[in-house]
């Protein structure tokens, strides 16, 4: 078969199989199709499906089809992330800046932390763990932010899901992945500081501050359809300038992103590019994730690298929340529920793991654990929070029937 033969059997397996998993599975209710998806991904991969099949693994993704795969995939993702960057409203952080700032730092720092103790640890393993261009800070820090990030537009899906997006508890928990999202892109940004190249970094910089002026005067005088061309124009540019300096067109793609407003666009036009976003192109990035993952040390140890480091990001995220509630004086209840929630790793994760390994960070069996953890703490998820969010509604169910009873005595 020719490439595009091959190419069109990839993406029909790639858009098929996740779904009839999940629809015949009924698994919504603790794995959303877009964590079914990235599990197929893996399964895709060559660790599993290569392991199983090697003829038919090497049949179906020669190296021409899986670059069609990758073109699709950088697509896709730098557009989910620009999307991300602009759904960013760091002045409702500002006007709550006490509280968001302690619970956003608390939920941040602590898994972080325990996250660099697992990765100091894998080190203490073998140097396999680490990428061929990294120095054991970049590895320590790259691993431990990794197990601190929430992945904010997978935690709008599940707020939804849960009926709570738009309450005040979920406006909360928005805010406070929203700071944590700006930390983790900056982290990522000193990680990823290349001193060879610091100069044309910083020319990037500075071109990106000015062009940011010009571009926001520019969209504030377009209409609605010009302003969305605009702005694919800005998110290209601005992401190959990134790459171009040695930061990573991911990295490009959530400045161009953050500098956005999300007001010049209509909401129920953001909520549907994302989605289509995500049902169209974001199963081919899946793929292409699952294409990089590696067993190469040992499939137990790669495993129990995944357990180490869910155990470091449950635990860390869990305890710091917790701190946080204890400190502004939260409602019974309330520390379980945000820590849960904010523990959504999935997608943001796995982008911010690629960037890691493309710049030879971490190695390939890093990169698999790093996934097997994304996709575990994500399918905790749902589970852990819905019976906690249950038990807090009978409450105050019940509290306001009380209320009514003794108001009619």
């Amino acid at each position: 078969m020719g490439t595009a033969e091959l190419f069109l059997i990839a993406l029909a397996v790639t858009l098929a199989v996740p779904y009839l998993i999940w629809r015949l599975g009924g698994t919504d209710a603790w794995a959303p199709l877009v964590v079914v998806q990235i599990l197929t991904g893996v399964l895709l991969g060559p660790g599993l499906l290569g392991g199983a099949f090697p003829e038919l693994f090497h049949a179906l993704f020669k190296p021409d089809v899986v670059l069609a795969l990758n073109g699709v995939s950088w697509w896709a993702v730098m557009l989910f992330v620009w999307l991300a960057g602009m759904e960013l409203d760091l002045r409702k952080a500002w006007l709550h800046r006490v509280e968001s700032g302690i619970t956003a730092g608390l939920a941040l720092s602590l898994p972080m932390a325990f996250g660099c103790v697992a990765a100091a640890l894998l080190l203490t393993m073998g140097q396999a763990w680490m990428g061929g261009a990294a120095r054991p800070w970049q590895f320590v820090v790259g691993v431990g932010m990794a197990c601190a990030v929430t992945a904010l537009p997978i935690l709008i899906l599940l707020m939804e899901k849960l009926d709570i997006l738009r309450q005040p508890m979920g406006q909360r928990i928005l805010r406070y992945a929203s700071l944590d999202d700006v930390a983790i892109w900056t982290v990522l940004a000193v990680i990823l500081m290349d001193w060879e190249r610091v100069g044309r970094q910083m020319l990037f910089l500075v071109a990106f501050a000015a062009a940011t002026w010009l571009i926001r005067r520019l969209m504030a005088a377009l209409n609605q359809a010009d302003r969305w061309v605009a702005g694919l124009v800005w998110l290209t540019l601005v992401a190959l300038g990134a790459d171009w300096c040695g930061l990573h067109y991911m990295v490009g793609a959530f400045l161009a992103g953050v500098v956005m407003e999300a007001d010049w666009f209509h909401e129920q036009q953001r909520d549907a590019l994302r989605n289509h976003v995500l049902m169209v192109l974001m199963p081919v990035y899946f793929l292409s994730t699952g294409l990089r993952t590696r067993w190469g040390v040992d499939g137990g140890m790669v495993f129990a690298a995944a357990g180490l480091l869910l155990a470091a990001s449950v635990s860390g995220k869990l305890l710091g929340v917790h701190l946080a509630g204890r400190l502004l004086r939260w409602g019974p209840g309330e520390a379980g529920i945000i820590g849960w929630l904010l523990q959504t790793k999935a997608l943001i994760m796995i982008v911010f793991a690629n960037v890691l390994l493309d710049k030879q960070i971490i190695s390939g069996e890093t990169f698999t654990a790093l996934l097997l953890m994304a996709v575990g703490s994500t399918l905790l998820t749902m589970p852990m929070v819905a019976p906690r969010l249950a038990r807090i509604k009978a409450l105050i169910l019940r509290a306001h029937q009380g209320g009514g009873t003794l108001g009619q005595r």
